[in-house]
């Protein structure tokens, strides 16, 4: 069964498009999908089938200036004016519409890329809603975002906030094609090595990369970032919450390993029950190479399976 639904984003202005897919059994749970910058949230079909087979219940949406969400409300790459939070809460109203209609069920949160720093964010307001976090293909201290920022809020206070980043862009993700040994062609290989990935990636007519992000929204974009950074962060998100930290060990993003790490002793510095598996040998986008992708999946499914079995060991307890 498949539910469409829409709602009023946090920036006052469009009606973010999402979808909530349920099983055709007794479902055991809910995980709540946040996709990545650049994309939509259909690029996870793979893994949305695979969930709902194991019982859960998948919950998802196009983020303002994105796929569908943006299609309908005409503002491509263009986030609003309310704040680098408004994805966040956004994803907020989405749990809280899936949740009244789907009372009492426990309730997961499954984040990629920009999606994990969502959830990150998400989890030092909200995490005590919540049953257990994946976070897939995050980053640690990012190179030059502060670089970044100072760029864009020249061209904010200039009042080129509406027109599209161009130079900041380079200087924040430029790195990322660093170890990228192929030729580059289509701006995207830091992902996956699959070229079949990468022209899929490029050419989608819902993918946000057709059109460029606006200097307001990047710097958005690069604000979570520093939101989410360091010691701090980590002390403000529920110690109880279960967390499930994977990347690529070749993945920029995560510093090739190195960022996905200090989130994970970020957290357990603080006192947090942390899970890391880095996979050897792949880039960005590990749940969408044709020889690992099951295996992610199944490991995600694994570690939501356990919080379910120690919520029923609780329940015993009592």
């Amino acid at each position: 069964m498949l539910h469409e639904v829409s709602f009023k984003s946090f920036n006052e202005r469009d009606d973010v498009q999402g979808w909530i897919y349920v099983p055709a059994t007794e479902p055991c749970g809910i995980i709540q999908l946040v996709h990545g910058f650049g994309e939509h949230s259909r690029r996870y079909f793979h893994m949305i089938v695979n969930f709902m087979e194991a019982g859960y219940i998948v919950a998802a949406d196009d983020h303002v200036g994105h796929g569908k969400t943006a299609m309908v409300n005409d503002t491509w790459g263009d986030w609003g004016d309310k704040g680098f939070r408004t994805m966040m809460e956004d994803e907020h109203t989405l749990t809280t519409l899936v949740k009244e209609m789907y009372p009492n069920l426990p309730y997961f949160m499954f984040g990629h890329s920009m999606g994990s720093f969502i959830a990150r964010d998400y989890i030092t307001k909200y995490g005590d809603e919540l049953t257990g976090v994946t976070l897939c293909g995050t980053s640690g201290v990012f190179p030059h975002v502060e670089e970044g920022i100072d760029l864009l809020e020249k061209e904010v206070a200039a009042g080129h906030g509406e027109d599209p980043a161009t130079e900041a862009p380079n200087v924040v993700m430029g790195w990322m094609f660093d170890r990228c040994d192929e030729e580059i062609k289509l701006g995207n290989e830091w992902i996956c090595t699959d070229p079949c990935v990468q022209y899929d990636h490029a050419h989608d007519p819902f993918d946000a990369f057709t059109k460029p992000t606006t200097n307001r929204s990047f710097l958005y974009f690069c604000q979570m970032i520093t939101a989410i950074t360091g010691a701090d962060w980590a002390k403000n998100v529920p110690t109880e919450l279960p967390i499930f930290n994977i990347a690529g060990d070749q993945d920029p993003v995560g510093q090739y390993g190195e960022g996905v790490y200090q989130v994970s002793n970020w957290l357990t510095e603080s006192g947090h029950a942390v899970e890391t598996k880095l996979y050897p040998g792949y880039r960005h986008e590990i749940h969408n190479y044709e020889d690992l992708k099951d295996e992610v999946v199944e490991d995600i499914i694994c570690f939501f399976d356990a919080q379910l079995d120690f919520d029923d060991d609780d329940d015993d307890e009592e």
